[in-house]
């Protein structure tokens, strides 16, 4: 980023804090409850950098390749990586190896393979279940009713935590249809804790609706516009 770009980042970084802070004093909440991940996709690594020197602690990435080569050159203090994009089992190695958090597990097999290579000196990798919250054939995930019986599959693989519930809902809901499916997802977290304390997290909403999820009970919001701007995808990942 040139410094003009970093003014940039530095204002959109301070508005959307901004608009976290109001979502949280509309529904009685701190805005430290909220991780504020920046989706990072398709940014160089320069502008990353910059990113977390304005304030991001938290990047979020799609791309494994991509994301490998970032973090593999990073220069200064690392932030917290999440692999928050769709992942095969012949990539799970990698993710196993560099990142913090994994947000879109919603496969035993993934979620043993991600435990398996999990390098024990790391500690355990905080993972997501992804739920299909709209039942929509466009969208991965487990479906509501599957969740407790997968939590209970993973709970004994020794290197991970399953940490919370995932979801990217069907685009184009209406306000109350999106925020009846957030809070049918906080009701099923609120239900699996009481069991798997471990089990927090609830990561949902992005540019377009982070505000509404953390009104929702989001604890986790993956922002990447209205951080970093509109973006330009690779034709290949």
């Amino acid at each position: 980023m040139t410094a003009t770009q970093n003014t940039a980042f530095s204002d959109r970084m301070a508005k959307v804090k901004a608009r976290i802070a109001a979502a949280c004093a509309r529904s009685g909440r701190s805005p430290e409850e909220i991780t504020l991940v920046a989706v990072s996709k398709t940014w160089p690594l320069a502008d990353l950098e910059s990113a977390t020197a304005a304030g991001a602690t938290d990047l979020g990435e799609n791309y494994v390749q991509e994301a490998v080569d970032k973090i593999t050159h990073w220069q200064g203090p690392a932030p917290v990586w999440h692999f928050i994009g769709p992942l095969q089992s012949n990539k799970t190695r990698q993710v196993a190896e560099l990142f913090d958090w994994v947000h879109s597990v919603d496969r035993l097999k993934i979620a043993r393979r991600l435990s398996e290579q999990r390098p024990p000196a790391k500690g355990p990798l905080s993972i997501c279940i992804q739920v299909n919250i709209s039942d929509d054939p466009a969208k991965a995930g487990v479906a509501p009713a599957d969740v407790a019986g997968l939590l209970a599959d993973m709970a004994g693989l020794k290197n991970l935590t399953v940490a919370g519930l995932m979801a990217i809902p069907a685009v184009d809901l209406t306000e109350s249809t999106l925020r009846q499916q957030y809070g049918e997802l906080k009701t099923l977290r609120d239900t699996l804790i009481t069991t798997y304390p471990d089990c927090k997290a609830l990561s949902m909403g992005m540019s377009g609706d982070f505000e509404l999820a953390i009104e929702c009970g989001a604890t986790h919001v993956r922002v990447g516009s209205a951080l970093f701007g509109q973006r330009s995808y690779p034709t290949e990942h």
